[in-house]
């Protein structure tokens, strides 16, 4: 497949290896030229770099976007509308309201959007389902997540739009269900009109999740809790672990009993997340679909994302369908 890989930051080069490695014919596209210099080093041959993302669509079939959220709309339309297949990094957009333009470019013009949530493709995210799956922990209480470390603050989004937004979808997938309510504390310590310490409580039906992010806290963490009837599920995404703990609340008389039944390592195996998520997406683009994270559930995603902001401004709850209605 001819890829066109638009944006080489950070995350970008990782994009770039992993293509490589799976074998695509890629373009690389970045308004740097120091960037494209640096590309070529990598072996990227000279005539497949350019400036301007628009001068090599013609020659790929689909178009990988690494670039800041606030270019997302622009960037994923531009290419739909010249008939590429697009993956675009998370979050989907900046806004709401930006999310469903992007959808209904998706929508006429036929090709897939796969948007990236990594956690998805993650071996630790394949053992929380097959645990859940089997019942191992009973039905569902609630859940936390915690994605935060020290850190140089991204300057597109705020810090639950960027890094909290991976356990609003997470929970999503894992729940099986859609978010229905937010709930949240948000602080802009540093003073760009960006929040930079989330907690918001997101409602997916009866089930809520508590998540927290921001730069500040050593070292770097990336955990979440399942806790359900019978146990807990505890996974370290950065160590790529789960551990079952098995145990629940039994009534003796008019008193409550834990009773602790242990603990179980369970197993984690899989392939390198970002090469499982840019498969999928070469096959979804093959078949012309359907994608496994389409531009709806990214939507969806932002869509909590702004929920949280209207929730945190105003010291209420907020439902999903007053950010729908808006």
């Amino acid at each position: 497949m001819n890829v066109l890989l638009v944006g080489l930051g950070r995350w970008g080069e990782k994009h770039l290896r992993v293509l490589r490695e799976l074998g695509a014919v890629v373009w690389v596209a970045d308004v740097s030229p120091a960037r494209l210099t640096w590309a070529v080093g990598q072996g990227v041959p000279a005539d497949r770099t350019t400036t301007d993302f628009r001068a090599a669509l013609g020659a790929v079939d689909a178009v990988d976007i690494v670039t800041p959220a606030d270019s997302h709309l622009a960037l994923a339309s531009a290419c739909l509308a010249a008939g590429r297949h697009c993956l675009i990094e998370k979050p989907l957009t900046v806004s709401a309201e930006e999310g469903r333009r992007l959808v209904a470019a998706a929508d006429e013009a036929g090709r897939v959007v796969q948007v990236g949530h990594i956690f998805r493709f993650h071996p630790v995210t394949a053992t929380l389902r097959a645990a859940l799956a089997d019942g191992r922990v009973g039905a569902v209480r609630y859940a936390t997540g915690r994605f935060s470390g020290f850190k140089r603050p991204r300057t597109d989004v705020g810090v639950f739009h960027t890094d909290g937004i991976h356990y609003v979808d997470l929970f999503a997938y894992l729940l099986g269900r859609e978010a229905t309510a937010v709930a949240a504390l948000q602080r802009d310590f540093l003073g760009r009109g960006l929040d930079d310490l989330s907690v918001v409580t997101v409602s997916y039906g009866e089930v809520p999740a508590v998540i927290e992010a921001n730069y500040f806290v050593p070292g770097t963490h990336r955990e979440c809790v399942i806790v359900g009837e019978r146990g807990s599920l505890v996974a370290d995404y950065g160590a790529g672990t789960v551990t079952l703990h098995a145990g629940e609340h039994a009534k003796a008389g008019a008193a409550w009993e834990a009773v602790d039944r242990g603990k179980e390592e369970l197993s984690v195996a899989g392939d390198e997340p970002l090469k499982l998520e840019l498969a999928a997406f070469f096959e979804a683009s093959r078949t012309n679909g359907p994608s496994r994270v389409d531009a709806r559930t990214g939507l969806h995603a932002v869509e909590v994302v702004e929920a949280a902001a209207r929730a945190a401004r105003l010291g209420r709850t907020v439902p999903l369908t007053e950010i729908r209605s808006a």
